[in-house]
């Protein structure tokens, strides 16, 4: 089984790469809107572990509402658009922030560092997706400042809708999160990206002030 919510069938298709299922949060960039809670599951073949599944959900109800498949299928239409974009811009963050004094790290799985760059290569097309992250110097304490000084960048704890988004993890999660304390996750909308990178350049000058 495999979580493909992050890369979408715009860059994986993993049914195709030998996946038995595949799950969306449809929330998430299917959506693009911040205004659905939904999911999906795909299968490859409709055998006896397919059937139980749609058991469990005739006699749950886990069946999307009208209004909220209307409110999918809208933001389905702009997905590749949406999406093409996004992409392109946090590859383009992640190299400008690869070379900022103030950020130890970025993980994002289109720089050819990440530990996961090949499998990414081979497997994903037009794009590495919309999600990375950055690990800030200074520690717990820079990080924390630093989200709290974005202005462009929402503070929330979702991912791939128009908007920009930013969370420090740690903090979320609590105690045991095996999050980095220096860690700020991001989630890039369809912002100008040089908007988007002075934003994180002034909040990291600010987080460290």
């Amino acid at each position: 089984a495999v979580d493909s919510t992050c890369a979408s069938p715009v860059h994986t298709r993993p049914l195709t790469l030998g996946a038995d299922i595949v799950m969306h949060a449809a929330t998430k960039v299917l959506n693009g809107h911040s205004d659905v809670v939904a999911g999906a599951l795909c299968a490859n073949t409709d055998d006896e572990f397919w059937a139980r599944i749609k058991t469990i959900r005739k006699g749950q109800g886990g069946i999307l509402g009208p209004f909220e498949a209307y409110l999918l299928m809208r933001g389905m239409r702009t997905l590749h658009v949406r999406q093409e974009r996004q992409s392109a811009s946090a590859m383009a963050l992640a190299q400008k922030l690869s070379a900022h004094p103030l950020v130890s790290r970025v993980l994002y799985p289109g720089l050819p560092q990440h530990p996961g760059h090949d499998i990414a290569a081979r497997q994903m097309e037009g794009g590495f997706g919309f999600m990375l992250s950055v690990q800030v110097s200074g520690g717990e304490t820079a990080a924390v400042r630093s989200a709290a000084h974005v202005e462009l960048y929402k503070r929330a704890t979702s991912l791939g809708g128009v908007e920009s988004l930013i969370e420090h993890r740690a903090s979320i999660e609590g105690a045991g999160s095996p999050c980095p304390p220096d860690l700020l996750r991001l989630s890039t909308g369809i912002e100008d990206v040089e908007d988007l990178y002075a934003d994180l350049d002034q909040a990291l000058k600010a987080g460290h002030a």
